[in-house]
C-alpha cells in the first residue's frame, strides 16, 4: 500500500480501501456540519479509529461485544456511548468517518455509502465531491456546487455522465494508464493541492452509524 505523502496526496485511498471505498470532499465545512448534513444527530458522533469502524462494520449480531478488539467491554461508559449511538448491539449498515483538511471537511466510508444522496447540500458553502467505488470495482465520481449536482459520471467512461460533461465541467480526463478512480483522485490532488495524511485517517475521527 502506498501511504499518504505529499506527492500521493489522496490517490492512495484507492490502494488502502480496496474492498470498495467513498471519499466525499466538502468545502468549508466541519467534520460535524458534514456529518449533520448526511443525517447524523449531534449526540450519536462518536470519536473512532479506522481498525475499530471496521470491526464494528464486519460483526455479526450474535458475536459478543467482548470479542471486539478495540473495545474494552468492562468500560460501561464506552459501550453506552455506542450503543445511544447506534454502533451496538447490531452491527450498522453504513458508518461514516469524518476529518478536516484545508479548509475542506472529508468523509470515508468503506462497504457501503450514506454521503452519495446528499452531495447537493453538502455544497452550500461551495464544491463538494464524492468519489466512491463498490466492492464489484464500479466507480462514479459526483460533484455538486452551491446546492446543485453539476455531474455525475464513471471516471473510466466519461461520456457515461449525468448531467454536464466530465471535461466541461471539471476539465478531467482519463489518461487510460490507471484506474478511473484513481486519476481522478490525482486529478483532484493537483487541482486542489489537498494532501491527507495516511496516519491521520487511521486515527480517531468523528463518526456516525446509520442502520
Amino acid at each position: 500500500m502506498n501511504r499518504g505523502s505529499t506527492e500521493n496526496g489522496l490517490r492512495w485511498i484507492a490502494d488502502a480501501y480496496n474492498i470498495g471505498f467513498s471519499l466525499t470532499l466538502s468545502e468549508g465545512l466541519s467534520p460535524h456540519e458534514l456529518l449533520c448534513r448526511v443525517g447524523a444527530e449531534e449526540r450519536r458522533i462518536v470519536p473512532l479509529t479506522r481498525s475499530a469502524a471496521y470491526e464494528l462494520l464486519l460483526r455479526d449480531e450474535a458475536d459478543d461485544i467482548s470479542d471486539l478488539d478495540f473495545l474494552d467491554w468492562e468500560d460501561e461508559a464506552v459501550v453506552a456511548q455506542l450503543t445511544s449511538g447506534g454502533f451496538l448491539p447490531a452491527p450498522p449498515d453504513t458508518l461514516v468517518r469524518a476529518g478536516s483538511v484545508a479548509g475542506w471537511a472529508y468523509a470515508l466510508e468503506e462497504l457501503r455509502c450514506q454521503t452519495g444522496t446528499c452531495l447537493a447540500a453538502l455544497s452550500d458553502r461551495g464544491r463538494a465531491f464524492r468519489v466512491h467505488r463498490n466492492a464489484k470495482g464500479f466507480s462514479r465520481v459526483d460533484y455538486a456546487y452551491r446546492g446543485d449536482v453539476v455531474t455525475s459520471f464513471e471516471p473510466d467512461l466519461p461520456h457515461l455522465t449525468n448531467g454536464a460533461p466530465a471535461q466541461v465541467a471539471l476539465g478531467f480526463v482519463p489518461s487510460g494508464d490507471e484506474p478511473g478512480d484513481a486519476a481522478f483522485l490525482r486529478f483532484l490532488e493537483s487541482e486542489l493541492g489537498l494532501y491527507l495524511p495516511w496516519e491521520e485517517t487511521e486515527a480517531e475521527l468523528a463518526a456516525v452509524a446509520f442502520t
